[in-house]
């Protein structure tokens, strides 16, 4: 592809792990490696595929992950003149424990943020991503709840329009202004849809790259009523109404 995109909300490889762990419904003291490491190297392999900037942590992290599957398949060395560490047992024991850091810094850091929007929304705040008309709470879903929304989609388009011979050609700066004027006439809509009435797999990636690009614009906010549930892709009011502006997209 011949664009980039660099996203302020871009989480790091230790957001997608907690991500998957959750998703999964696993034991963070007993990670099952060989799932994990499988399922971490597919999101990585969509990241390439939308053309997103993989950060060098995302490797290193993939690396990790295979060293510590490779030291679980060797056989234990039982030494019985030496007593053996917990940590020197489990070779997943080192990446638990900085797991349960990160979450606990990225928790205190969101009730620091909850708090902030708190403190906004005693002065002006008509609307919030905790409520929608209906006062229904809703969550704000993160780049890898996209990212397996997309993946979703993809595995639903049928094989044989990944082989169509392309003749309209698709770009992000396009997409974008498509999708700003519909947000014109309403106010909110599901992701699939969008996905729903892309004509090929490009025109799907290229949708995908501009809901992104207008996040980063802040012109629009994702949400899901429940965790990991169906997202929403919802007009941001805050800064609407607001001229239709070119969007900063990198030329690769």
């Amino acid at each position: 592809m011949s664009y980039k995109i660099k996203l302020d909300i871009f989480e790091g490889p230790f957001d997608l792990l907690l991500y998957l762990i959750k998703k999964s419904e696993l034991n963070v003291y007993d990670i099952p490696i060989t799932t994990i490491l499988e399922q971490y190297l597919q999101y990585l392999e969509l990241m390439r595929l939308l053309d997103l900037n993989i950060a060098g942590e995302f490797i290193v992290m993939a690396a990790t992950l295979m060293q510590i599957k490779s030291k679980m398949l060797l056989p234990q060395e039982v030494n019985l003149a030496e007593e053996i560490s917990d940590d020197e047992k489990d070779p997943r024991a080192e990446l638990v424990k900085r797991l349960l850091e990160y979450k606990q810094f990225k928790e205190a850091a969101e009730q620091l943020r909850l708090k902030e929007r708190a403190r906004q929304d005693i002065f002006k705040r008509p609307h919030t991503l905790d409520e929608t008309e209906n006062n229904e709470p809703y969550f704000e879903a993160s780049l890898f709840d996209l990212i397996n929304a997309f993946s979703k989609a993809i595995k639903d388009v049928p094989k044989e329009l990944f082989y169509e011979v392309i003749k309209d050609e698709f770009t992000v700066e396009g997409k974008v202004h498509d999708l700003l004027h519909m947000f014109m006439n309403k106010n909110r809509v599901k992701l699939t849809q969008l996905f729903s009435q892309a004509r090929n797999k490009l025109e799907m990636i290229v949708t995908f790259l501009a809901v992104l690009e207008l996040i980063r614009l802040k012109e629009v906010l994702v949400v899901q009523k429940s965790i990991f549930g169906e997202i929403e892709v919802l007009r941001n009011m805050e800064n609407s109404p607001k001229k239709l502006a070119e969007p900063e997209i990198q030329s690769a």
